[in-house]
């Protein structure tokens, strides 16, 4: 780590969520923390639990056994009894196993009694391809958490929105899922973090550049690929994209959104998972709904295949979305034919 400054420091991506984990952990005695491998001596598989057993004792930070229905019923039984503890989920994979506990429990205790019972439970995920994981390692289910009503479910593309995004989901009353891209934990590139506690709010969006021709929404991993498609159509068609990060997929700023189509007239909708079916989806339709009569081009949307992610790299890069992918959608919005 690196000190910027009296107030920044240099993070990874992996680092910053660290840094709110152990920041938490200290400013709050009731954090605790469960999940596989978590402890000492792994930190974690992406090392984002690295050293905090240490420092906090196998108290608050517990690695658990390989049962991940149960280790949200625990989180679970710990927020109801005042804890507030932050869960881990090896792979977004296992959300599967884990389902019954976080979406016919945690998310439902408030509406069913009432109010009377809260549930500050925070899951977290790792989430995604790219990294040749395979078919039960690499998917994208988000919009499974999306449909789900008492669920927060954030997605950060940035070290700093990691871990303001991160101190949110862990303060807040209700439960949350953090989803983290597997190819950001691996990533070494760093961007200064804010060293104190702060907390960005849940269901605000970010707009990570400024256009005037065309709207591109994403978020995860998929801003990076929306930053790069914008500048290079700037630079070589001369076509201003405005790009929004969402950073919270459930509650989703759709004012955001809807004020930035307004001004552009056009929408492309980015996600690494599925087209089909995807968040990507419901924002078109959102979108559709309420600005029809002004849109100088239909709502596109840009994913990955509908097919199970495949282990083969090569085959992987077919199946995913990228930069690439997104300039040819806006060339064609345009009607841009390059004559090459």
């Amino acid at each position: 780590m690196n000190i910027l400054s009296e107030n920044t420091i240099s993070l990874t991506f992996a680092e910053a969520l660290n840094n709110a984990l152990d920041c938490s952990l200290f400013s709050n005695p009731k954090v605790v923390l469960l999940g596989e491998d978590i402890g000492f001596p792994s930190g974690g598989i992406y090392k984002v639990t690295n050293g905090l057993e240490e420092r906090y004792g196998s108290q608050r930070v517990r690695t658990t056994p390989i049962a991940e229905q149960g280790i949200i019923g625990l989180g679970i039984g710990l927020a109801l009894a005042g804890y507030c503890p932050v869960v881990e989920l090896m792979l977004m994979d296992y959300l599967t196993i884990a389902s019954d506990q976080l979406v016919n429990h945690a998310a439902k205790l408030r509406y069913t009694t009432n109010g009377a019972s809260h549930v500050p439970l925070t899951v977290r995920m790792h989430v995604g391809g790219g990294t040749m994981g395979g078919a039960q390692h690499s998917q994208s289910l988000e919009a499974w958490l999306t449909h789900v009503p008492g669920l927060n479910v954030v997605m950060p593309s940035t070290p700093e929105d990691a871990k303001g995004l991160l101190m949110s989901c862990i303060k807040n009353p209700d439960p949350c899922v953090m989803l983290e891209c597997i190819e950001l934990l691996w990533s070494k590139e760093r961007s200064p973090v804010l060293v104190d506690e702060y907390c960005i709010p849940l269901g605000k969006a970010r707009i990570r550049r400024k256009g005037t021709d065309l709207t591109l929404v994403s978020y995860g991993r998929s801003v990076a690929w929306s930053l790069e498609a914008a500048s290079c159509v700037q630079k070589n068609y001369d076509i201003s994209c405005e790009v929004i990060d969402l950073r919270t997929l459930s509650p989703v700023d759709i004012p955001l959104v809807l004020e930035s189509v307004k001004k552009t007239q056009r929408a492309v909708i980015v996600h690494a998972a599925n087209k089909f079916g995807g968040l990507g989806a419901e924002i078109a339709c959102l979108i559709t709904e309420e600005l029809h009569s002004i849109l100088a081009h239909p709502v596109i949307r840009v994913g990955a295949q509908r097919s199970p992610v495949p282990y083969s790299r090569h085959l992987e890069g077919l199946y995913s979305p990228d930069s690439e992918i997104i300039i040819k959608q806006i060339k064609n919005i345009f009607n841009i034919r390059d004559d090459k």
